[in-house]
């Protein structure tokens, strides 16, 4: 990464609100396509069940 996470917290301070769990993304990773529907997007954090997220065709 160009900027450590101090500095990219640091900066993004300054434009927006932070609150306790905001993602923060800094890119994407190597072989990474489009999100289609259909897709199933799950996540998780320590100690907090996991989250899963369907994507669907834009109406």
């Amino acid at each position: 990464m160009i900027w450590n996470v101090h500095e990219i917290v640091a900066n993004l301070s300054q434009l927006y609100h932070l609150h306790p769990g905001d993602l923060i993304y800094t890119g994407t990773p190597d072989g990474v396509g489009p999100v289609l529907p259909g897709d199933v997007i799950t996540g998780h954090i320590d100690g907090l069940p996991p989250l899963s997220v369907t994507i669907t065709a834009a109406e």
